[in-house]
C-alpha cells in the first residue's frame, strides 16, 4: 500500500495554483484546474489495473469528493473552503463508525499496516473479542479522530472566509500534515497508555 499517489494529488494542485497565480489566471480558475489536477495519478493509477485499498483509498476517495464539490456553484471563497467539505466528511466517518460499524474505523486504517508489527501484537481480531481495553481503545481513537478532523474543518471554513485567498491553498495543504501529525500523536499515547505497544494489557483502561 502507497499513499504516493494522492498525496502527489494534493501536493501538486497545490504548486499548481501557486503557478497559475503568478501567470494571472484567477483565483476561482486555478482552483478548478488544481482540483482537475489532483486527480491525475489516482486516475492514472487505475486505469492501468490498480485497484487503491486502505489509506490509499481513503485518501483516493478525499481528492475526488474535492474534485466534486468544486463542481458545486459559488464563489472562490466557497471552492477556498471546499476542504472543510472533505475533512467534515471524514470526522463524520470516523463518528459513524462508532456506532454502525462492525469495528472503529481508526482499527480498520491501523490493522493493515499495525497487526503483528512495528511493536503491536497480533491477532487482533482475537483481542477484540477477548479483551475490553483493546475494544475502549480503538472506540477513543477513533473519538479523537472525528474530533480532530471535525476541529480542522472548522479552521479550514475560518481561513476562507477571512484570509487573503492567495494564503488559503498554502495554508490548508499545511494543515493536512499538521493535523495527521497531532492526531497521530495524541493516539499514540493512547495506545502506549493502553499498553497496547510492546507487550499486552490484560485489565481494561480506566476512564
Amino acid at each position: 500500500m502507497t499513499l504516493i499517489r494522492p498525496l502527489l494529488g494534493i501536493v501538486g494542485s497545490t504548486a499548481l495554483y501557486y503557478l497559475m497565480r503568478h501567470l494571472g489566471v484567477s483565483v476561482y480558475a486555478a482552483l478548478v484546474v488544481g482540483a482537475v489536477l489532483s486527480l491525475v495519478p489516482a486516475c492514472v493509477s487505475m486505469l492501468r489495473g490498480n485497484r487503491p485499498s486502505g489509506l490509499e483509498a481513503f485518501f483516493t476517495v478525499l481528492l475526488f469528493a474535492s474534485f466534486a464539490i468544486s463542481l458545486l456553484p459559488g464563489d472562490e471563497r466557497f471552492l477556498l473552503a471546499k476542504d472543510a467539505l472533505v475533512t467534515s466528511g471524514v470526522g463524520l466517518w470516523f463518528l459513524a463508525s462508532l456506532r454502525w460499524a462492525d469495528r472503529p474505523l481508526a482499527y480498520q486504517f491501523a490493522r493493515p499496516m499495525a497487526e503483528g508489527r512495528l511493536g503491536w501484537p497480533g491477532d487482533w481480531e482475537g483481542l477484540w473479542e477477548r479483551e475490553p481495553w483493546f475494544r475502549q481503545m480503538w472506540r477513543t481513537s477513533s473519538t479523537l479522530w472525528a474530533i480532530g478532523t471535525l476541529l480542522d474543518a472548522v479552521a479550514r471554513v475560518v481561513m476562507a472566509y477571512t484570509l487573503p485567498p492567495d494564503v488559503v491553498p498554502g495554508l490548508n495543504l499545511a494543515m493536512y500534515v499538521a493535523t495527521a501529525v497531532v492526531l497521530n500523536v495524541v493516539t499514540t499515547v493512547v495506545y502506549v497508555r493502553a499498553g497496547a505497544l510492546g507487550r499486552r494489557r490484560r485489565t481494561p483502561v480506566a476512564g
